[in-house]
C-alpha cells in the first residue's frame, strides 16, 4: 500500500471541490484533489451541454428565496461569493458572460468546456495535484478522520492530511460519479444525514381516472414533446400557491422540464405526505375564460370536433392530445354541447394527478445530505474535526436557473476559509 502526506486533501472534482482548491492554493497551501472518475467536472460538463446556466441576474433578495428554508444558510455563503462575484471570476478566466432574456446568466460561448479547461489550466499552474480514478473507501475503524484511503489504478493508496474537504455531490447522475456511497460512512461516524431525495426531477402521472399513466398511444407518440405556453398552478397549503408560466416536456411516464422542476420540491413533498399531488395547467394562458367559452359555444356547423376545438382554442398537437387523454371524442362533444363554459374552465385549469417522483438517479440534483446542524459555520463537521463538507452533499436544494451552481461555488469558498482558519492560516 502506497502512503502519502499532503496538507489538504479534497475529494470530489465538481465546482465546489475545485473552488475550494483554488482558494487554498491562493493561500499557498499544498492541495491534492481526488476524484473517482477518469476526469473532473463531468457533471458540470453535462449540465452545460445545452448551454451553461452559470447563475442568475435577479436581485439578491428574490435570489435567496429560491433556496426555501435554507435561505439563511445559503445567504451566508453568498455573502462571501455572490452571483456577481461568480461572473467576475469567470471573466478573470477569460470567459465573458451575458444575461439572457429570462435573466439567466450564460457564458458567451454557452458551453462549460472552455471554462473548465481554462480553470484547470490555472489550477495546475497554481500547483494543484489531481488524482483521477481514485475512489474514496471511507474510514476504517480507529482511523483519525483526516486519514484517507483510496482504491486507485495502482492499488490501494492511503493519504494522511492536515485537513479534508469532502465535495462528493448527492446521488443524481451516479454514472458521472455522484452515487451517494458516502452516506453510510458518515452516519457510522455519527454525522446526521437527511435522506437523499430527487430534486429538479420529473414525475409519473396518473392520467385521467386511471392509475396507469399515459395511454400507450400518447406515450409513444408524444414522449419528448415540449408543452409550450402553459401556466402551472399548484396548491399544497404550504405557503403561497405556486403559479408560474413556462413550458415542460412529456415523458413516457409523466412530465419533466423547467416549469416542473421549479415546483418539484413542493410536488415531491406533497406526494410523500399525501400519496399524490394534482397540478392544474392553464393550456391557453393568453385567453380569458369568457372569450374561450364564447368561442367554444359557437355553432361548429359541419366542422369536425377536432377542427372546431382547434379553431376555438388554438390547441393542437400535444395539447390537443392531452384533452383526449381525459375525454374521448364522444365525451368532448357531449361536454361541449352541455356546457361550453365548463369545458373552457377545464382548459384553464387542466388537472394532472402526479403519483411519484422519478428515481433519484434520474434527477438533475438531490435534496437531503449532511444536515447543517452537523456543521459549524465554516462547514466543518462537529463530530470530525478537520473534515469539511461543500456542495450538493449538504442538505439544501434549489431550482435550476443558475441557483444550484452559484451555491456550490460559494460553498467551496466557505469551506476553504474554514480550512484556513482551522489550520491557523491568514484568510
Amino acid at each position: 500500500m502506497m502512503s502519502k502526506h499532503t496538507k489538504v486533501g479534497i475529494i470530489g472534482g465538481g465546482p465546489a471541490g475545485l473552488m475550494t482548491a483554488e482558494r487554498l492554493l491562493q493561500a499557498g497551501l499544498q492541495v491534492d484533489l481526488f476524484d473517482a472518475m477518469p476526469s473532473v467536472g463531468r457533471k458540470f460538463l453535462l449540465a452545460g451541454k445545452g448551454g451553461l446556466n452559470l447563475t442568475h441576474s435577479e436581485p439578491i433578495e428574490p435570489f435567496l428565496r429560491r433556496y426555501g428554508t435554507r435561505a439563511p444558510e445559503i445567504g451566508r455563503w453568498l455573502a462571501g461569493f455572490s452571483p456577481q462575484a461568480l461572473r467576475d471570476w469567470a471573466q478573470a478566466l477569460g470567459i465573458a458572460t451575458f444575461v439572457g432574456s429570462s435573466g439567466r446568466v450564460f457564458p458567451v460561448e454557452m458551453k462549460a468546456a472552455p471554462l473548465l479547461r481554462a480553470w484547470l489550466h490555472r489550477l495546475r499552474t497554481q500547483g494543484l495535484r489531481l488524482h483521477a480514478r481514485h475512489r474514496w473507501q471511507g474510514w476504517t475503524e480507529g482511523d483519525v478522520p483526516t486519514l484517507l484511503h483510496f482504491a486507485s489504478p495502482g492499488g490501494p493508496v492511503s493519504v494522511q492530511t492536515d485537513a479534508v474537504v469532502l465535495a462528493l455531490g448527492g446521488a443524481s447522475w451516479p454514472q458521472l460519479g455522484s452515487d451517494g456511497a458516502w452516506v453510510p460512512w458518515m452516519t457510522a461516524r455519527g454525522v446526521s444525514v437527511a435522506p437523499l431525495q430527487p430534486a429538479n426531477c420529473g414525475f409519473d402521472v396518473a392520467a385521467g381516472l386511471s392509475t396507469g399513466g399515459w395511454s400507450p398511444y400518447f406515450a409513444e407518440r408524444f414522449a419528448g414533446a415540449p408543452v409550450k405556453s402553459v401556466r402551472l398552478h399548484f396548491h399544497d397549503g404550504c405557503g403561497p400557491d405556486f403559479d408560474r408560466p413556462g413550458e415542460f416536456v412529456i415523458t413516457s411516464t409523466g412530465i419533466e422540464g423547467s416549469l416542473v422542476y421549479a415546483a418539484a420540491s413542493r410536488i415531491r413533498d406533497a406526494i410523500r405526505r399525501d400519496g399524490h399531488a394534482t397540478v392544474q395547467l392553464d393550456l391557453v394562458p393568453g385567453r380569458s375564460l369568457e372569450s374561450l367559452g364564447a368561442a367554444l359555444a359557437r355553432d361548429r356547423a359541419t366542422r369536425s370536433m377536432p377542427r372546431h376545438l382547434k379553431q376555438a382554442t388554438g390547441l393542437e398537437g400535444v395539447k390537443a392530445a392531452l384533452l383526449r387523454e381525459r375525454h374521448n371524442a364522444a365525451g368532448l362533444a357531449e361536454s361541449l354541447a352541455r356546457d361550453p363554459l365548463q369545458l373552457a374552465r377545464e382548459l384553464k385549469s387542466w388537472p394532472l394527478k402526479l403519483v411519484a417522483a422519478r428515481p433519484v438517479a434520474e434527477a438533475i440534483s438531490t435534496s437531503g445530505g449532511v444536515r447543517f446542524d452537523a456543521l459549524d459555520d465554516r462547514c466543518m463537521l462537529r463530530n470530525l474535526p478537520g473534515v469539511f463538507c461543500a456542495g450538493e452533499m449538504l442538505d439544501w436544494e434549489a431550482p435550476t436557473g443558475g441557483y444550484l451552481l452559484t451555491a456550490c461555488f460559494a460553498s467551496g469558498v466557505v469551506a476553504a476559509e474554514g480550512v484556513l482558519s482551522h489550520l491557523g492560516c491568514a484568510t
